[in-house]
């Protein structure tokens, strides 16, 4: 017969370990001899056999140990030897338990709540907290690339005090033309809070059991906390003030944070909204009268591209799973659109900002060059949003009315 030496050990010092070792290569009935000389034993045995659905089939008489087993100085008392019988249902607390899919193989379409915090994988114990996720079906958060942009996302993060060389130069940049700087500078900054809250807000609303998308989400957030800190670093590098923020621009981002859906909100901050957003960083980065500004944009928008592939990814998935949910998105541009129909738009100071910018003196004909390049950023920005919506499903047609219908405000 099997058996188990506990020596002096304990079940409530780790006993019930060896127990469980030597009981688990038996078939339910078969029997195991359990040795010890723990005084408590036969209690401990009878309570932990009862717990875990097994069976004491009786005990003999104790005898005098012959050595010293166990540490030393410890007093031993008489030896005991119980026999415990395989009960056929095995551990009583994992009946009921299910996998909460497979740890290695894609999500589940739909996560249960039941499994609460439990990792993909794991075998889920029954009658913990359900947890109250939002957004729980594949489909609606899912983008088999996440994957892969999350790893390119934890390889890519830098740091703001080192990655920028916050002591290069700026004093011969005209005043006029570091005032825009300033003004853009602010501008950004607004965006990305509205930029920060928003994968925040989402993620604390999501099914764990899709952690890459959770992960993802929580990479995002941290770029973005990072352009608020270099952006507004930038706007303070000369001394001054920032610049003004105007109502509509405030008014065009919150109705990003009053969205509500995973994905419509994703389609309008991301494919929308961030990828024209990369085209104004690298507008300001190829205008940059600075280092500074120069790697401040350039560092932003490498952040910013994932984060549109993302959106992209995630919509075109949606999109190719329901097509009437490109409706969906259609009317949340409508809704948007016919939101912000009576405010002002782009901050006035914002786009002369870019217009000086862009042309780097106050000479006529350099004004011209910076009011030709801003209408052509505004061309490429919506090529860019034409471009992803096609990608998504729209017809050329419908995405060319759509980017129409974009914001003025840019994000």
């Amino acid at each position: 017969m099997p058996s188990a030496d506990l020596a002096d050990l304990g079940l409530d010092e780790g006993g019930h370990l060896l127990v469980a070792r030597a009981l688990g290569p038996l078939r339910p009935g078969q029997r195991l001899t359990v040795t010890g000389a723990h005084p408590a034993l036969r209690v401990h045995l009878a309570a932990w056999c009862r717990e875990h659905g097994h069976q004491v089939a009786g005990d003999t008489a104790a005898r005098e140990p012959s050595g010293s087993a166990g540490g030393a100085g410890r007093s031993h008392g008489a030896s005991a030897t119980v026999v415990i019988v395989k009960g056929a249902a095995g551990d009583q607390r994992w009946l009921g338990a299910e996998r909460a899919g497979a740890a290695a193989g894609p999500p589940v379409p739909q996560a249960s709540p039941a499994w609460g915090l439990a990792a993909r994988g794991a075998l889920v114990e029954a009658g913990g907290p359900p947890i109250g996720a939002h957004w729980s079906e594949r489909d609606h958060v899912w983008a088999d690339i996440a994957p892969q942009l999350y790893a390119a996302a934890a390889a890519s993060q830098w740091d703001p005090a080192t990655a920028v060389d916050w002591t290069a130069p700026i004093d011969a940049v005209p005043a006029e033309i570091e005032r825009a700087v300033v003004q853009l500078m602010t501008y950004l900054v607004e965006n990305e809070q509205a930029a920060l809250i928003i994968p925040a807000r989402l993620l604390s609303q999501l099914h764990p059991h899709y952690r890459e998308v959770m992960q993802l989400l929580a990479s995002q957030s941290a770029d973005e906390a990072r352009h608020v800190e270099v952006f507004t670093r930038r706007g303070l590098l000369s001394g001054g003030e920032l610049g003004t923020s105007s109502a509509g621009g405030r008014a065009s981002l919150q109705t990003l944070l009053d969205e509500p859906d995973f994905t419509t909100a994703s389609f309008l901050l991301s494919v929308l909204g961030e990828g024209t957003f990369v085209d104004l960083l690298r507008f300001i980065g190829d205008h940059a009268p600075d280092q500074v500004t120069a790697d401040v944009t350039r560092l932003a928008a490498r952040d910013e591209a994932r984060h549109v592939a993302f959106g992209v990814a995630h919509t075109a998935h949606l999109a190719g799973t329901d097509k009437h949910y490109l409706g969906t998105l259609r009317r949340a541009v409508e809704r948007r659109h016919a939101a912000l129909r009576d405010t002002a738009g782009l901050n006035a100071e914002v786009f002369d900002a870019l217009v000086l910018l862009a042309a780097g003196s106050w000479s006529p004909p350099a004004i011209r060059r910076g009011w030709q390049a801003v209408t052509g950023l505004a061309a490429r920005m919506d090529e860019g949003r034409r471009r992803r919506l096609a990608y998504i499903g729209f017809p050329d047609d419908e995405a060319a009315e759509l980017s129409a219908l974009h914001t003025r405000n840019f994000m």
